[in-house]
């Protein structure tokens, strides 16, 4: 049976949350490192890197990584969806400066790491206080606060329901997140954003496969992401277990990845604009989708077990493969514990962004015909 949109996006947004509350204890470390630690593979959600010590322990003090609990991927996916609840259209860069700006600046949430209610402020990392500063303080035209911000995947991770309130059509979510990540990101952390929008538009089309996804991920992308994409699929295509995919697939997006060998120490040239030059996690992602063959347990768990930004990688895999498949291809004792431990009701933003789905894509059918009917009157005398 095919899933309905509604049961697209809420299985797209469960499975982003559960890939980021699971990828979110490792997040950070090697493949190797995460097997001697949890003598094996992650098969599932687990406690803090540094057990009952988390509170003092670095360099992840003072978040309470682990036991279920999500991070700032889906807390910046929540507050789009309440952008996107306000303006109940397609969105820019001017909305992230109207309302995702205040959003994260005055409206306390539970932060389920900092077992608080909070601003979502406190929690994010500097790349995205960054359109705070820019926006707020700086008063920087939005479509243009994101230049000189790092680049990494701060953008792209929270592009999912951008993707779903576009489902179907790709191309017009990747305009979309290119537009309104000029606030947030320039270069390829902007690109990676259009692309993983479109990839969870183009899991929502009828029939889609993982490699359709790809295959339209691939249509869109520029640059280096196209570049690194096309080598990870390419590496993918050989595998069907993510144990010996983990080393290929790192080796086939290393030339595109400015990070470095040492995620924690990140080279001189990380982060920086260029058109040769990709984010890791997309491609890795994607990569893991081809690997899993679109399975959620395979796919997340292959991108958990991947380490280095692991929770950024799930939190994209999850989305695709749930708008894949809907919420049946999501554990279900994975989303209840996720839910529970992070104190979140994760349906309730679901619910609210297939209503603001709905609006618009009513609103652009009536754009549409409305051009039809002008472009007819125009060209009538051609007949």
């Amino acid at each position: 049976m095919t899933p309905t949109l509604d049961d697209r996006i809420t299985g797209s947004l469960l499975g982003a949350a559960v890939g980021d509350a699971l990828g979110g204890p490792v997040e950070g470390y090697t493949p190797e490192q995460i097997l001697e630690r949890h003598g094996g593979r992650v098969t599932g959600i687990v406690g803090p890197w540094n057990g009952g010590d988390w509170r003092t322990a670095r360099p992840i003090a003072p978040y309470h990584k682990g036991d279920g609990h999500v991070t700032d991927d889906t807390l910046m996916t929540h507050a789009l969806i309440r952008v996107y609840e306000k303006v109940r259209g397609h969105l820019d860069a001017y909305a992230v400066a109207d309302h995702l700006v205040p959003e994260l600046m005055g409206s306390p949430v539970w932060i389920p790491e900092l077992e608080a209610e909070a601003l979502p402020l406190q929690r994010i990392f500097l790349a995205e206080k960054w359109i705070v500063t820019r926006l707020h303080y700086g008063h920087v035209d939005p479509r243009e606060a994101g230049s000189g911000n790092v680049v990494n995947c701060g953008a792209a991770m929270y592009m999912a329901p951008v993707g779903l309130v576009n489902a179907a059509h790709p191309a017009a979510a990747y305009a979309e997140a290119v537009d309104l990540t000029g606030a947030h990101q320039s270069s390829y952390g902007r690109e990676a954003a259009g692309v993983f929008a479109a990839a969870v538009a183009a899991a929502c089309t009828p029939g889609a496969t993982p490699s359709s996804v790809v295959e339209e991920a691939l249509s869109l992308a520029k640059d280096g992401t196209h570049a690194a994409i096309e080598a990870v699929a390419e590496t993918a295509s050989a595998h069907t277990d993510f144990e010996s995919a983990l080393d290929p697939l790192r080796r086939a997006v290393a030339p595109f990845d400015t990070v470095g060998p040492d995620y924690r120490s990140p080279s001189l040239g990380a982060r920086r604009p260029s058109r040769l030059h990709a984010i890791e996690e997309l491609p890795i992602a994607l990569g893991m989708l081809l690997v899993g063959e679109g399975d959620f347990r395979r796919t997340v768990l292959g991108a958990v077990n991947y380490g280095r930004d692991c929770d950024s990688i799930a939190t994209m895999a999850g989305a695709i493969v749930g708008a894949l498949h809907g919420e049946a291809a999501v554990p279900a004792e994975w989303a209840k514990q996720v839910a529970e431990a992070s104190r979140l009701d994760l349906h309730a933003p679901a619910r609210a962004l297939a209503r603001v789905a709905r609006e618009i894509f009513a609103g652009d059918a009536r754009t549409r015909r409305s051009h039809e009917s002008a472009f007819a009157t125009l060209t009538s005398a051609d007949r």
